[in-house]
């Protein structure tokens, strides 16, 4: 017994890791995309549709991990992607012309997709045999790969230039993979026929999942829309300097991270849908105070509140996607990923254009709605409150 929950909790601090790493790669790759118009001598909007082929590449593959973790289970998934993720930083910025290049972010985003379903997937099976919530802090570890990457890259690329970067990221990246992947947790074994005995056949036909994946998309449009339009908003509505407006999202990014560590007590103790619906009104709130604030100071206190909020929704989600009834867990969570992440996708163009013709303190007001409908909507995730696969919940320490 003690051996067993020794490896429940090892097997939780290697899924960390895989969060970890993801969000490293991740992190490490913004300070790249500026280097991309010298070198390649092209133009914002050709790295604008760069960009975007990265994400179609992820989006597509998300929707194809589904069947694979069906098929060989998590672990053996994660453990496949998660060796060939390192390079793919380093095969974006070694590419010599722009086709090569298009090609290399198109394969960087389906592997980074697939790490990102099977570590979630993953995820959802130690939540399991813990019998407590862990979603929310593995996507806290996410968010700290992002930090790490996203603050020290600039100053490693000063030092050893991108290339070095990039080689040296991928070298921490794997080293990190190599010491977790043994500890990954094995997928627990279905009940002989059982709806997830079976590698899935096509796209299921429960309306449910589906539903599940638009709440995602509803939540990561504002996401997104802060990423990419927050700190214009402060400079064109505001009139603020580049780095007043660049709090916007740092500090939106921040209290993200931190509530996404204490998500998981919250959830623990006040279930899936009340957290759901608790998260999606303060982040409505924060959206509606910065659309309405009359000075830039509590514009980003705004976006602050709406941080706390967002940080807890699509973990939320991918638990509920997880442990859908009557699905692999795979498959629920590679629907979700694919629907919620589109919602990137769709934020840079569709939001800009929009607030373009109707400007950004609408635009905000407005994406505030999209999150009360999934505040509204919050018991479709009840599935998030999932049965541990073990008799007794094993302790936190």
């Amino acid at each position: 017994m003690a051996t067993a929950i020794s490896a429940v909790r090892r097997g939780r601090m290697a899924s960390a890791a895989m969060f970890l790493v993801n969000g490293l790669l991740m992190g490490s790759w913004a300070p790249q995309i500026p280097l991309l118009l010298p070198r390649h001598q092209i133009t914002e909007t050709t790295l604008g549709l760069l960009i975007f082929l990265l994400g179609v590449g992820a989006v597509g593959a998300m929707a194809l991990t589904g069947g694979l973790i069906g098929r060989f289970g998590s672990r053996r998934v994660l453990q496949v992607f998660a060796l060939a993720a390192p390079f793919t930083l380093a095969a974006a910025v070694l590419p010599p012309n722009l086709w090569a290049l298009s090609l290399s972010l198109v394969v960087m985003g389906a592997l980074i997709g697939c790490m990102d379903v099977s570590m979630n997937a993953n995820a959802v099976e130690v939540e399991r045999h813990l019998g407590r919530a862990i979603m929310s802090s593995s996507h806290g570890f996410w968010s700290l790969g992002g930090f790490l990457g996203g603050s020290v890259g600039g100053w490693i690329i000063a030092r050893v230039g991108a290339e070095g970067q990039a080689l040296l990221v991928a070298v921490v990246a794997l080293l990190a993979v190599l010491l977790a992947r043994p500890y990954l947790l094995e997928d627990a074994p279905k009940a002989a026929g059982s709806a997830q005995t079976a590698p899935p056949k096509g796209w299921p036909k429960n309306p449910a999942i589906y539903i599940l994946g638009v709440m995602a998309l509803l939540s990561m449009i504002p996401e997104g829309a802060v990423l990419d339009w927050a700190a214009l908003y402060l400079q064109q509505e505001h009139g603020t300097g580049v780095s007043t407006a660049g709090l916007a999202f740092a500090l939106f990014s921040a209290t993200m991270a931190v509530m996404r560590f204490a998500g998981d007590a919250l959830r623990n103790r006040f279930g899936a849908v009340q957290t759901l619906r608790a998260s999606a009104l303060i982040a409505a709130a924060g959206l509606l105070g910065a659309a309405l604030a009359p000075s830039a100071v509590l514009v980003i206190a705004s976006f602050a509140i709406a941080g706390l909020g967002v940080a807890n929704l699509v973990p939320v989600m991918f638990s509920a996607a997880g442990n859908m009834p009557g699905m692999a867990a795979g498959m629920g969570i590679s629907i979700v990923t694919m629907l919620g992440y589109s919602g990137i996708l769709i934020a840079p163009s569709s939001i800009g254009f929009i607030a373009d013709h109707i400007g950004f303190r609408v635009t905000f007001g407005t994406l505030a709605l999209l999150l009360i409908a999934v505040s509204v909507m919050a018991g479709r995730a009840a599935a998030a409150d999932f049965q541990t696969t073990d008799h007794q919940p094993i302790p936190a320490t």
